[in-house]
């Protein structure tokens, strides 16, 4: 019995066609069906063994059946696949877990011999020295992460080899072959090398520079080029010689390296061979003329006159001038190789890695500038210090907000007291009414740096931005003056947004006040909304747009438009074109800020002297336009009115919590105070004090505001609430505290706003 076991735990019987494993199985039932006939048992065990022998004798045959279905499904899994492996452009085969190919494309059989039947290894023995090795190490990572990539250095060339597991102990493989020979029509020496300093492929140029094909790169250069365009000694045939060495792609271990002789960078009359060089390089002289530069230098740097163009009138950006460097490296002084430097080009900003060489030619001491185009880099660091300088800048914003809310709250509310005892004929009413003012405009500017750093509190609620703009536009006519013409373009089936109106409304105001500052002689300024349908994403200035239903909204004028070079920069904080005492640089930078945190995007194009547009692409709502409950309206002194009731009053700030005071006390309200979370709960702690509505600072020493709320509704579930607070960031979100019966009444707050606020809630 255990010889009997060990067979069929065999992996050699394990991995026999269906048929086959059963065998021993079918046999055994045969032989018990017919042991009763010859008399090998006892006629008493006569129907036992029928029966065991008919049982094991159809199970056996269900399990062929099985094992046929599975093996004939699995086949046609294979022809599917073969016929879409057919379609690929690069070798394609599928091979089971053994390494048996059962499939293959056109390019594989041709490239490869690769039929079904024949072992993958063997196949590949003409391009990898150790096949067996590469696709265990591959096939292993398949198994566990469903797929593999590896760059396998051949000699020849790199491959970059794929492989899938597409299930029933299958494996996809695919062979990105490049073809050999790419420098091959190239008439500069370029070099392949591979791992371990092997030289894979030296072109035709390279060869006859070197005299021959050596094996390994320490056979050619003396050291290994640290940076791009360093110069080293090149080992020829016929002696050393100076070379300037550039890297032109790498891929996996394997990379292509230029070797240009400088004797041959240097000379004026190189022809075309210097023009059609892989690597922008331009030849210099020690004052900064440009004696010349290839083709890829030209698109690089743009139009410019050979021994007329100097270094310095189309590039700068070191901390001394570029005539300098340039000085210093043609006399051997020390100084940097490599510096990062900015094109002054008109259409766009672009920056270049400049590696400088000094050379001899004919006597003469010239300078061989290798450029790399460093724009994307340079864009990469801009963002990250961008980053950085908006996290500052944005915790500075919501330190500052906190406090700086509170005493405008206090300076402002007991202002509003003051003119309570004052009439407008009271020589102290002017410098209050001053005072009030001044405090409106600082809750502005704090607002404004909230905005830009995308963490003022938000209000939203469903618009219409027709009935928004509508509501706007009598001061937007104000704004533009008599000069500028104002003109609305609706789509006629607008669909409503989910905004903040107020702050959405200083969106609008600050792009047309633009508008109008761009036109100084006057000019029209066309304002558009529309519904866009993306499809499919949108990508544009390092953004995505996700497909969806938009409102857009275009603010287009016909101004001096805005220069290509500054056109990435507008939306920067404290950036401005403007003149000293014109303009913070807060305006667009708020704007992006609050279409940013709203959901939306906001581009510009414009074009120097015919005009600039500005889109927002706002979400599409699926919500209503409706009124809003919890909205507390902008009361003035003539719509105050008296209420009555309790109001429990918690906020830390002891000038604050003075003037909250006294203003709902005025206005006929019981006032209960408590400077902390803590005191309100033990005031609470007696049933019998009646309590209409909570008054609570968000952010407060020990437990803020929406916590000791969330506890006191547990015994006071129907008390209304109001949360206070000039910057809430980490206590609730943009949509405000989801508490019932709650609304939001944000600082500063004017005397009016307070108790209009408590009479809204308890009526």
């Amino acid at each position: 019995m255990t010889d009997t076991t060990e067979a069929f735990s065999d992996p050699s019987f394990q991995n026999a066609p269906s048929g086959l494993r059963l065998a021993p199985l079918v046999f055994i039932g045969a032989l018990l069906g017919l042991a009763p006939v010859v008399g090998l048992v006892p006629q008493l065990w006569h129907t036992g063994f029928v029966v065991a022998g008919v049982s094991l004798l159809a199970a056996s045959f269900l399990v062929v059946l099985r094992g046929k279905i599975v093996d004939h499904l699995a086949q046609q899994a294979v022809k599917t696949m073969a016929v879409f492996a057919e379609q690929d452009l690069f070798p394609c085969m599928i091979a089971n877990a053994q390494g048996d190919i059962l499939a293959a494309n056109s390019e594989a059989r041709n490239k490869f011999q690769a039929f079904p039947g024949v072992r993958l290894e063997h196949c590949l023995k003409s391009m990898f020295a150790n096949p067996a090795a590469v696709l265990l190490r591959l096939q292993s990572k398949a198994e566990i992460f469903g797929k593999a990539r590896e760059d396998i250095v051949t000699v020849g060339s790199t491959v970059p080899v794929s492989v899938f597991d597409v299930g029933n102990g299958q494996f996809c493989w695919r062979f990105h072959l490049d073809t050999p020979g790419q420098w091959d029509e190239v008439s500069v020496p370029v070099l392949t090398e591979g791992r371990n300093g092997t030289l894979l492929r030296v072109n035709v140029a390279a060869a006859h520079l070197l005299g021959h094909r050596p094996d390994r790169l320490q056979q050619v250069l003396s050291a290994d080029p640290g940076q791009q365009g360093d110069i080293v000694q090149v080992q020829t045939a016929n002696g050393t010689v100076s070379a300037a060495v550039c890297e032109l792609n790498r891929s996996g271990t394997g990379r292509d390296l230029l070797v240009l002789p400088t004797e041959a960078a240097g000379q004026a009359n190189s022809g075309t061979s210097f023009a059609d060089l892989p690597v922008p390089i331009v030849r210099l002289a020690p004052d900064g003329r440009i004696l010349e530069a290839n083709r890829l230098a030209v698109k690089l740097i743009g139009e410019i006159a050979p021994g007329e163009t100097n270094a310095d009138q189309i590039m700068h950006g070191l901390g001394y001038p570029v005539l300098d460097w340039l000085a210093r490296t043609a006399a051997q002084e020390p100084a940097m190789r490599s510096e990062f430097l900015r094109l002054t080009r008109q259409d766009k900003e672009v920056f270049v890695q400049v590696t400088l060489n000094r050379v001899v030619n004919d006597g003469q001491v010239q300078l061989i500038a290798v450029l790399n185009d460093a724009t994307e880099l340079k864009t990469l660091e801009a963002q990250f210090v961008q980053g950085q300088k908006m996290q500052a800048v944005g915790q500075l914003a919501g330190g500052v907000a906190h406090d700086f809310n509170n005493l405008l709250t206090a300076i402002s509310g007991h202002c509003d007291l003051l003119l309570l005892r004052h009439d407008q004929n009271d020589p102290n009413y002017g410098d209050l009414v001053q005072i009030n003012q001044n405090a409106n405009r600082a809750a502005a500017l704090v607002s404004q740096l909230l905005a830009f750093s995308r963490k003022q509190t938000l209000q939203p609620e469903v618009l219409d931005l027709r009935d928004t703009i509508s509501d706007l536009i009598h001061l937007l006519n104000r704004l533009v003056g008599e000069k500028v013409r104002l003109i609305l373009s609706h789509d006629p089936v607008l669909k409503p947004v989910r905004a903040d109106k107020r702050q959405l409304e200083q969106v609008l105001m600050n792009l047309v006040v633009n508008a109008r500052d761009a036109m100084p002689d006057g000019g029209e300024v066309r304002i558009e909304t529309e519904v866009v349908v993306l499809n499919e994403p949108f990508a544009r200035d390092r953004a995505t747009v996700q497909p969806g239903e938009y409102v857009t909204v275009k603010v287009i004028d016909s101004g001096v438009g805005i220069p290509a070079d500054k056109l990435q920069k507008v939306f920067e904080p404290f950036y401005t074109t403007k003149r000293t005492g014109e303009g913070t640089g807060l305006g667009l930078s708020t704007v992006y800020g609050i279409v940013k945190q709203t959901g939306g995007f906001i581009f510009v194009d414009s074009l120097q002297g015919h005009g600039t547009e500005f889109i927002v692409y706002l979400p599409v709502s699926v919500a209503t336009p409706e009124a809003q409950p919890d909205a507390i309206p902008a009361a003035d002194t003539q719509t105050a009115r008296q209420g009555e009731g309790v109001v429990l009053l918690v906020e830390d700030e002891a000038p604050v919590r003075a003037f909250a005071t006294r203003a709902l006390r005025l206005k006929g309200y019981t006032v209960l105070e408590a400077e902390s979370a803590e005191e309100a709960l033990r005031l609470l702690e007696d049933g019998a004090l009646n309590v209409d509505v909570f008054v609570t600072d968000v952010v407060m020493p020990g437990m803020d505001g929406p916590t000791w709320v969330r506890k006191a509704m547990e015994t006071r579930p129907d008390t209304r609430v109001i949360f206070m607070s000039g910057y809430t960031e980490g206590a609730f979100g943009d949509s405000g505290p989801e508490i019932a019966n709650s609304t939001f009444l944000p600082k500063p707050f004017s005397l009016n706003q307070l108790t209009e606020a408590v009479f809204q809630q308890i009526n």
